[in-house]
C-alpha cells in the first residue's frame, strides 16, 4: 500500500492525515472544496507528479521494485536470524563439548570443524584476522635494503625478486600482509636479515576479527561441495 497523504485545505486551515508506508515512492491525494480528488507520486527528484500524468510502465516498474525489495528486506532478517542462530548452535556445542575435559572455553575459538556421524555432512567456523603492520615495518624493510646491498652479485636473484615484490604497494597504495609474512619462511642464514623479521613480527598487529561459518555436503565421490550461503554482510 502506497504512502497516502490526504490534504483537507480551506481558506484558513490545512489539514494532513498520513497512512503508513511500506516502499517505494510516496503517492500524495490533495482535496480541495472546489477542485476533485489529485494524487500524486513522487518522482527521484523529490517533484509530485499527477498519477495520471504517470506513464504505465512507469506504475508497473515502482510497483515491481517495491515488490521485490519488499522481499529482499524479508529475507535480510530471515538470513540474520538464521545467522544468529547457527553461530550460537556452534558455539553452544563447542562449549559444551570442552566441559567433558573441563575446560571452559573463552574468546575467539579458531577454526574449528564439525562432522555429522556419517561424515556426508561438514560445519567449519573459520576466524579471518585482519591484520596491519605499525612503524617497525619500515625498520624491517631498511634493514632488508641493507642485506641486499651486502649481498654479492651472485646471490639468489629470485629471492631478491621476492623480497622486491614483497614491499609493493597496490592501488590503494597498502603493502600485502601476506607477501610480507612470507618472507619469514624463507631460510637465509643473515643476522641482519633475522633482525629484520623480527621486526616484521613485532610490527604485526590484529585489528579486528571476523568469524565465517560455512556448510559442507560429501558427493558420492567422497567430496566435499559448499552450500552457498553468503552471511557475510548481514
Amino acid at each position: 500500500m502506497p504512502n497516502v497523504i490526504e490534504q483537507a485545505t480551506t481558506d484558513e486551515v490545512m489539514v494532513i492525515t498520513e497512512a503508513p508506508v511500506s516502499i517505494g515512492a510516496p503517492v500524495f491525494t490533495e482535496l480541495t472544496p472546489s477542485r476533485p480528488r489529485v494524487t500524486y507520486m513522487e518522482n527521484a527528484k523529490g517533484h509530485l507528479i499527477p498519477v495520471d500524468k504517470v506513464k504505465p510502465v512507469d506504475k508497473l516498474r515502482d510497483e515491481v521494485v517495491k515488490d521485490m525489495i519488499a522481499i529482499a528486506i524479508d529475507v535480510r532478517a530471515m538470513m540474520q536470524a538464521a545467522k544468529r542462530k547457527l553461530f550460537d548452535s556452534f558455539n553452544d556445542f563447542v562449549a559444551l563439548s570442552a566441559q567433558e575435559y573441563d575446560v571452559q572455553m573463552g574468546g575467539k575459538k579458531g577454526n574449528t570443524t564439525l562432522l555429522s556421524y556419517d561424515g556426508k555432512y561438514k560445519v567449519q567456523l573459520a576466524v579471518s584476522e585482519n591484520i596491519v603492520f605499525d612503524e617497525r615495518l619500515q625498520v624491517a624493510k631498511s634493514l632488508i635494503d641493507e642485506c641486499l646491498t651486502d649481498w654479492t652479485q651472485d646471490s639468489n636473484d629470485n629471492i631478491k625478486a621476492l623480497i622486491n615484490q614483497a614491499f609493493q604497494v597496490d592501488k590503494e597504495g597498502n603493502i600485502s600482509t601476506g607477501r610480507v609474512l612470507a618472507l619469514r619462511s624463507l631460510d637465509i642464514n643473515d643476522s641482519k636479515w633475522d633482525k629484520a623479521m623480527d621486526a616484521i613480527s613485532d610490527a604485526i598487529q590484529v585489528t579486528d576479527t571476523k568469524e565465517y561459518i560455512r556448510f559442507y555436503e560429501r558427493d558420492n565421490d567422497g567430496a566435499y561441495h559448499q552450500i552457498s550461503l553468503d552471511f557475510s554482510n548481514c
